[in-house]
């Protein structure tokens, strides 16, 4: 379940606890139930015994040493006589009832003593036995009547024997079991569907609930997603509970607050680094092209070249990260693209060919749409065997801006890694030779600011590059 996400997990624990704890409650609850209704049947039984009892010891139940018809249907009488010796002591050894006592008839010791008492007795046939309730789970010869008076799970027993001055007889009394079956079938009824149905709720409302609570993390999520290092400035919303997430959000956004101050102290010492460097340079290029030429003065004179256009790299990209505003308006991009592509270049050997359509005009900055293409066309150039291509066309409103070579290409492994700053794929060549690894990188950031990109498109010899850039 680790491949799960929070809200799934939460769910299914939350659910699987809720089910336990319904099985287990209905199980007990079943249980309880039916002892309950299974005892109240007993204690009913045991009434209409107790009452038939009384109405035998006040004496009108005998007549000529019989019984006479009980008036409830649910109670029977058995005399002494219709009962075999051992299912008569049977009979009298059975478990006592003792939630209902009953008042016995006279003695026939003699001792006129009566009884108030529910016990056990275990009185020979013809001799005084005290009032006891027998439970219907009796099992023995003395219950083969009653379990055809009363089928064994239909109804519940009491047996009761009664003393009299002829000798002792049994009062049975039966109770149905039958409300008690009605009421367990109902209940199972509400629980069969009603526990699956509240299971769906408890997993629904706990999807909801955690989905609340964890929206404030998704929202913290996509905004860290979208920070790039050019608008660090953005925070990630705390929300407004003062818990675990919302601390959570507020120490991203100092850690956010320490990460921008860190870049821009980075970003500054760039600048001023490379704006420092311009001046030195400077005057180092005019004393070195006013000295004796000489093969020493050329190549000095060429490293410094190499350095002031580093430098001027260094300061394009610390103003592009600072997001510097520049001078936009209607730019003609094929002119561009025709000037850039003519200008003269290390490697006059290498032919640049021009496919630009008429009159495409873009919004932007003149300068640096015109170092984008300078770029391009730059390292074509610097990698190409004898041809550079430079195609303009327009695409749904937009301007497409192809550049290919016919060099050596750029693997499918390294067309996103050719954008990063500093980047050379050519290393087993001398850091003296080729650029310093900035201008793809310049060329995107460009494209992006303009609301364009950059990407390399593959298919062909060589390498090509293709620049985007929507419509004024």
């Amino acid at each position: 379940m680790s491949h799960l996400s929070v809200r799934v997990r939460a769910t299914l624990a939350a659910t699987a606890i809720v089910a336990v704890a319904l099985g287990v409650a209905a199980v007990v609850l079943v249980g309880v139930l039916k002892g309950s209704l299974v005892d109240s049947a007993s204690a009913e039984a045991a009434r209409r015994a107790y009452g038939t009892a009384g109405m035998i010891t006040a004496g009108p139940g005998l007549i000529a040493g019989r019984v006479a018809e009980p008036l409830d249907p649910d109670v029977q009488v058995i005399e002494a006589a219709e009962l075999s010796e051992a299912e008569w002591r049977a009979a009298l050894a059975q478990p006592a009832q003792p939630a209902l006592p009953i008042t016995s008839g006279q003695d026939t010791s003699g001792t006129g003593a009566t009884r108030s008492d529910t016990t056990r007795s275990t009185a020979p046939r013809g001799e005084t036995a005290r009032s006891a309730a027998v439970r219907p789970d009796t099992i023995g010869p003395a219950a083969v009547r009653a379990e055809r008076w009363a089928p064994a799970g239909s109804f519940t027993v009491a047996t009761m024997p009664v003393a009299t001055v002829d000798g002792v007889v049994l009062v049975q009394a039966r109770a149905s079991l039958e409300p008690a079956g009605a009421a367990l079938q109902t209940l199972q009824g509400l629980l069969i569907p009603g526990i699956p149905g509240l299971l769906l709720l408890v997993a629904a409302l706990t999807w909801l609930a955690v989905g609340r609570a964890l929206a404030p993390v998704s929202a913290i999520r996509t905004e860290m997603a979208d920070i790039t290092a050019s608008d660090l400035h953005r925070r990630v919303p705390v929300p407004r509970s003062r818990d675990e997430i919302a601390r959570l959000a507020e120490t991203m956004n100092r850690t956010l607050d320490r990460l921008e101050l860190a870049v821009d102290r980075h970003k500054r010492f760039v600048a001023d680094a490379a704006h420092e460097l311009r001046s030195p340079l400077a005057i180092l290029r005019t004393r070195l092209e006013l000295a004796p030429p000489g093969p020493l003065a050329a190549e000095a004179l060429t490293d410094v070249e190499r350095i002031q256009a580093l430098t001027s790299d260094l300061l394009l990209l610390a103003r592009l990260d600072a997001g510097e505003p520049a001078c936009h308006g209607e730019v003609d991009l094929g002119q561009v693209a025709a000037e850039e592509a003519t200008r003269a270049r290390p490697r006059p050997e290498i032919r640049v060919e021009l496919e630009v359509a008429a009159d495409v005009v873009v919004r932007g900055s003149a300068e640096e749409l015109r170092r984008l293409v300078a770029n391009l066309v730059d390292n074509a150039v610097r990698h190409a065997d004898s041809t550079v291509t430079v195609r303009l066309a327009r695409d749904g409103g937009g301007a497409v801006l192809d550049v290919r070579d016919d060099g050596p290409g750029i693997p499918a492994e390294h067309r996103e890694a050719v954008f990063d700053r500093f980047t050379r794929l050519d290393e087993a060549r001398g850091r003296d030779a080729g650029g310093s690894g900035l201008g793809l990188a310049i060329a995107r950031d460009i494209a992006v600011r303009h609301g364009g990109g950059l990407s390399v498109v593959g298919g062909g010899p060589g390498a090509r590059l293709r620049a985007r850039l929507p419509a004024p």
